[in-house]
């Protein structure tokens, strides 16, 4: 029988071994396993020397392989690996509804300087990539299963353009090719013995073994301005001057404030601006259209494609630039838009002075979903379908997030879907809606979560934003994340609170209803500097870093970047999180289920106090969930416990204190005989009482 690719993995590595006594060090966070390897030495920085070979291959075969059980083919997605049955009108991939999700960028989330040269090289003085790679990621699973996590969610691992790149390594969202894995992900320490593909699918096979799930990010919507599908499909992308490209900006309509959503009623005023006018006007025909025997013998010259146009047709393509109208942010220069209607946009052609113009990107026609033409782009229709079914088959993923999935015309994002639940019908689709009065589309598309807007609600805790969105999550039509921070926003321990806002935020997500517990890369540590300043970032936030930090105006999305794994309390939230999995293991069921929740008010007028109640009707028993906002001082409170009580026919009046922020577990006590129940909660703090 052949060996799986993670058996694979860990005998090329363990037949590596004596190559391995270099100066590799790593955090200790990535032992969350307790190796225990001869050569294991613990220096003064708290990092560890470790041999690289030894470290990984045992890691594989002393702490994944042992869970792995015979017969299963742990290849395929989670769900056909354990030959999941839905049950009658059960939507494929709500299994993501009771998971909790660790959002991670692998070539930042698994880099390190692992010869401590002081610089994170893509090859070190002993050839090994500091850069993070899919062997190195599976050090992290250890600490992810101690925190509760069982989805690794994976921000974009296709293969990107490096033109006109941001930073120092590009960004990959700028796909270059969505059916190819970023080359860079490759691990040197496997050499020639395996392929990319091949350590990518020993990742998703460790993941599976551990119970863990893998979702990815796709983003059929646009793509880089030398993408792959140029030399075939030239008419797939929107084409400007090459030699006018430095005066390319985003049109300004007069009369429309900043920032406003392309809703039809703007469209005849978005048409009548001169601005609008003069920027279509610089839209040309593609190089083919234009010369096609000319094109076609640039396709047989060496070096890159869309240079060679620019030199021969005076051609580039047009970056692209947000779809909300007067937009203060400037275009997307690494990244494009796909052409998806080879007509224009049907509804709005009554305003178009020049009905035979060039495809042009505008606000309406990058905004197909609610802009559709008349003649859709079908074969580049069913290349974007086939973009998950591929990663399905090739390596078992269990899920998917659509980038702008909500802006892609509604047949598109359907085939989608629909493709993707015909090769695995309990895969899980997220969807990138952040407004919560949306939820419904979203359900009615097929979509199982969305990310909601807690990243920007759960920061605001002055303004009372933070309880606005854990009492109002109940009447949101589908669950959303329950988030402090993603890769787009400023870091929630960089805020007002610090460390103890992000303490009480991650902890508590874990015990919401309707909600989906969401840790970014780097929270567990308390990191302060951004990943991307897209979101909710002032220009402060890229300078979170001491000026003598490695990393100091660095962004992981673009730039060398190692979440810095040696905090001094670099262990503090995953000890608290493997407390609080332990509470929602046990009332995942209840709290999942909002047929057996009640939200708790308390008696005093403006607390800062926020809590949830969750009851078992077949054990009776009663779990509270409080906090206190208030991340700087104390609060005493009470609430009644009537409604509870009723429900669950539950009048004990003695509990069991399950978790603290503060506390060790204890007896709890302070119910009072007319039914209430007394709380003293300290700075951020969250209480877990079950009775």
């Amino acid at each position: 029988m052949a060996l799986s690719k993670l058996e694979k993995l860990s005998k090329v590595l363990a037949r590596k071994v004596k190559k391995g006594t270099i100066n590799y060090a790593i955090p200790d966070l990535w032992n969350a396993w307790d190796y225990q390897g001869d050569e294991l030495r613990k220096i003064p920085s708290q990092e560890l020397l470790v041999n690289p070979y030894k470290f990984y291959s045992s890691l594989i075969k002393e702490y994944i392989l042992p869970n792995k059980q015979k017969n299963l083919e742990y290849q395929k997605s989670l769900a056909k690996t354990k030959e999941h049955v839905l049950a009658k009108n059960e939507l494929g991939g709500d299994w993501v509804r009771k998971s909790v999700l660790y959002s991670t960028m692998i070539r930042t989330s698994s880099a390190w300087d692992h010869d401590r040269s002081f610089s994170l090289d893509l090859s070190n003085f002993d050839q090994m990539k500091e850069t993070g790679t899919f062997v190195k990621t599976l050090a992290l699973l250890p600490l992810l299963k101690k925190m509760g996590v069982d989805t690794l969610y994976l921000l974009p691992i296709s293969r990107f353009s490096l033109k006109d790149k941001k930073g120092e390594l590009g960004s990959p969202y700028g796909i270059a090719n969505f059916f190819d894995l970023d080359p860079n992900l490759k691990d040197n320490m496997t050499g020639s013995e395996m392929t990319l593909e091949e350590e990518f699918q020993a990742l998703v096979e460790a993941c599976h073994i551990l119970d863990m799930r893998v979702v990815i990010d796709i983003i059929p919507r646009t793509n880089s301005v030398d993408n792959d599908l140029i030399k075939n499909h030239p008419d797939w992308f929107y084409w400007i001057k090459a030699s006018e490209s430095s005066k390319y900006r985003v049109p300004y309509v007069e009369g429309l404030s900043h920032t406003i959503a392309p809703e039809a009623k703007y469209m005849e005023d978005v048409y009548a601006s001169e601005d609008v006018l003069r920027h279509i006007n610089m839209f040309q025909i593609n190089p083919k259209a234009q010369d096609e025997v000319k094109f076609n013998l640039l396709l047989q010259k060496e070096g890159s494609l869309v240079e060679h146009i620019e030199r021969e047709f005076d051609l580039t393509i047009a970056p692209a630039f947000s779809d909300h109208i007067n937009d203060v942010q400037p275009p997307w220069t690494d990244v494009t838009f796909f052409r998806m209607f080879m007509d224009h946009p049907k509804d709005n052609l009554k305003y178009l002075e020049n009905k035979d113009s060039a495809p042009y990107i505008l606000y309406d026609t990058i905004k197909s979903n609610l802009f559709p033409g008349d003649v859709p782009n079908q074969e580049l229709w069913d290349t974007l379908a086939n973009i998950i079914p591929h990663y399905q088959k090739t390596y078992g993923i269990d899920g998917a997030r659509i980038d702008m999935g909500h802006a892609l015309p509604k047949k598109l994002l359907k085939m989608i879907i629909t493709k993707a639940r015909m090769e695995d019908p309990d895969f899980a689709f997220i969807a990138e809606e952040l407004n919560p009065d949306n939820a419904l589309k979203a359900k009615e598309s097929g979509y199982n979560i969305i990310i909601g807007n807690g990243f920007w609600m759960e920061p605001r805790i002055w303004e009372k934003k933070l309880h606005k969105f854990i009492y109002g999550a109940n009447d949101i039509e589908l669950p959303m994340f329950a988030c402090a921070e993603t890769h787009d926003t400023a870091r929630i321990a960089g805020r007002d609170g610090g460390k103890n806002l992000a303490r009480l935020t991650t902890t508590l997500n874990m015990l919401l209803p309707n909600l989906v517990p969401f840790i970014n890369s780097g929270q567990e540590v308390y990191e302060t500097q951004p990943m991307n300043t897209g979101v909710d970032c002032t220009s402060a936030d890229k300078f979170k870093l001491p000026p003598d930090d490695l990393f100091y105006g660095k962004l992981a999305l673009f730039d060398k970047y190692a979440i810095h794994y040696l905090n001094d309390n670099r262990w503090e939230l995953a000890d608290h999180l493997d407390g609080i999995k332990k509470i929602r293991k046990v009332w995942l069921d209840q709290i999942t289920d909002l047929k057996c929740y009640l939200p708790i008010y308390f008696n005093e007028f403006d607390t800062p106090a926020i809590g949830v109640s969750y009851y078992n009707l077949e054990t009776n028993k009663c779990l509270l969930v409080v906090a206190n906002s208030n991340v700087y001082d104390d609060v005493h409170c009470n609430t009644s416990l009537e409604k509870l009580r009723i429900a669950s026919n539950n009048y004990n009046n003695a509990g069991k204190l399950l978790y603290s922020t503060y506390e060790f577990s204890r007896d709890y006590h302070d119910f009072s005989p007319d039914g209430k129940v007394y709380f003293h909660l300290g700075a951020g703090e969250v209480k877990v009482i079950e009775f």
